[in-house]
């Protein structure tokens, strides 16, 4: 009887220790799926932060849109998690003029735009009445006049915004003759200009090094250029998000910050706003 017994408490042991086991193997957490929605998959970041992240548990999908409102829109709809592709500048204006409500959640790259030429090699050596081509799209237009002006080529009106255009210059010394004209050809007017200021993307696809070739170019740690940094953005209510954070984190490590640096030919840099630094620029742009 003693014998029965024993193998009786021997076998309801045996069952518990197996349904323990099928209770932690069923409690085992699935990795968080994130979609992040991105103008342009190929950058030498990605693949770096997804195997970073899926060692964290995190499943990075990245959903591709060829349009830039598209990717907000996306946001604001819960399609996708996150969104990874625009300016602190562009991001603003969106949700000033939509009014979903969406916030960004970490900084990630800064592309300098820069003044180019092939005439002179250095801004100081442009005479009075010369031309210089800038970008006539708004975002652009205001973003290349900052850029004369930290020059020290001309001076902006003290309300000077970031959609404002050449109106606005109060000092011009040199009487230099701006002339806006479609983003795409600010490359092809050099020989007809002194200087065109072209932005990041296309001097590349111009066959410029947007890191060496430039006489001037914006410095990512002047304040003037920090509505043009670029950022992870998020519902406002996932603002406090930890996977989220975590995902903004794995980001701005060094080995991500060394891809971008290779991809681009040093022509993008990794730039780190704190979350207070960047709902101060975000707030200043919804005004």
């Amino acid at each position: 009887m003693k014998k029965l017994w024993l193998l009786a408490l021997a076998l309801v042991t045996a069952l518990a220790l197996t349904a323990c086991g099928n209770a932690n193997a069923d409690s085992k957490e699935k990795p968080v799926k994130v979609k992040i929605g991105v103008n342009g998959a190929d950058g030498a970041q990605w693949p770096i932060l997804k195997e970073k992240a899926k060692k964290e548990g995190i499943d990075i999908e990245l959903v591709e849109f060829a349009d830039y409102t598209l990717p907000n829109n996306a946001l604001a709809q819960g399609d996708i998690q996150l969104n990874a592709f625009q300016t602190i500048a562009f991001f603003g204006q969106y949700v000033k003029e939509s009014g979903n409500d969406l916030v960004p959640v970490g900084s990630t790259v800064f592309a300098p735009m820069g003044i180019y030429s092939e005439k002179i090699k250095n801004v100081s050596e442009l005479k009075k009445g010369d031309k210089i081509a800038i970008p006539d799209d708004p975002a652009n237009q205001a973003r290349a006049l900052v850029l004369l002006q930290s020059a020290g080529l001309i001076k902006l009106a003290d309300d000077f915004g970031l959609f404002d255009d050449p109106t606005k210059i109060a000092e011009n010394p040199l009487g230099l003759d701006i002339l806006p004209m479609t983003a795409q050809q600010t490359p092809r007017v050099l020989p007809d200009v002194a200087a065109s200021v072209i932005n990041n993307g296309i001097a590349g696809q111009a066959g410029f090094s947007p890191a060496d070739d430039p006489i001037f170019k914006e410095d990512e740690t002047d304040e003037s250029t920090h509505p043009y940094v670029n950022i992870i953005a998020a519902q406002a209510k996932d603002k406090d998000n930890e996977t989220y954070k975590r995902i903004v984190e794995l980001y701005q490590e060094d080995d991500v910050q060394k891809a971008i640096q290779e991809d681009t030919n040093g022509g993008s840099v990794l730039v780190k706003l704190s979350p207070d630094e960047l709902d101060r620029i975000f707030n200043d742009l919804k005004k």
